[in-house]
């Protein structure tokens, strides 16, 4: 009887490790595709092949741990490992230059002064700086060592926008969706173009400059202005709206 148990694990074990190696052989193509919505976003110099490997490792990581029977898309589930895992190298390995961190540090004093939802165009006015070093210096600071914008707030006692309640978690995410959606229908023209094309329709920046006309570079930046201005629009409405509920 043993034996028979033994020999039962033994095929269950090589079918879990099937499956494993499965999921990973049929998803490699999808390493490549993430760091394809990424390219124009990086910083100049970055080792593509280095990402590669993160992301291959990020998709070993999520074949390990995915459950079936949660009913959820493996595709769905390794992305985010993957991408974790390839801004994780990023973050490691891309330092940013010392004029970088100059416009981060404007950026982030100007941010606190300013009344929120805060735009590109506004931390722009406040610092001097040009919409396109402002955009660029957020999207910079994504990729770096640096900690984040919460982080940073809670380090200098800002108290932070709004903090999530478990008894209003359901109400806020189809809120966040309303909210979401009515700022996306507000961005301009080509900001809205770009956000749908990469979010909703999945395509690689290099796909949409062509169907832009423009490059990925000037995509990159639409996407990183339009998310930033989204996000606080997000935060703010999301804030009024817990204020207004008493919590």
């Amino acid at each position: 009887m043993s034996d028979t148990n033994g020999n039962i694990l033994t095929y269950q074990r090589q079918a879990d490790q099937q499956r494993r190696d499965d999921l990973i052989l049929k998803h490699l193509p999808l390493v490549k595709h993430v760091i394809g919505r990424l390219l124009g976003e990086l910083p100049a110099g970055v080792d593509v092949e280095n990402l590669e490997s993160a992301g291959v490792l990020g998709l070993v990581e999520a074949a390990a741990k995915f459950e079936p029977a949660r009913n959820t898309q493996f595709k769905t589930f390794a992305y985010m490992r993957i991408r974790g895992a390839i801004v994780d190298e990023l973050r490691r390995n891309s330092p940013l230059p010392q004029h970088m961190l100059t416009r981060v540090s404007a950026i982030r004093r100007a941010y606190r002064t300013l009344p929120s939802p805060v735009t590109v165009d506004a931390l722009a006015a406040a610092t001097g700086l040009s919409v396109d070093e402002v955009t660029d210096a957020l999207e910079a600071e994504r990729f770096s060592k640096t900690v984040s914008w919460e982080q940073t707030a809670e380090a200098d006692g800002v108290e932070p926008s709004y903090e999530v309640q478990p008894p209003l978690l359901e109400i806020e995410r189809w809120e966040a969706t309303q909210f979401l959606t009515e700022a996306i229908e507000a961005l301009p023209p080509k900001e809205r173009m770009a956000v749908t094309l990469y979010y909703r329709e999945d395509l690689r920046l290099k796909e949409i400059s062509v169907i832009m006309n423009l490059s990925p570079s000037r995509i990159s930046r639409l996407l990183s202005k339009a998310t930033f201005e989204l996000g606080e629009v997000l935060r703010s409405r999301l804030g009024r709206a817990l204020v207004e509920t008493g919590y």
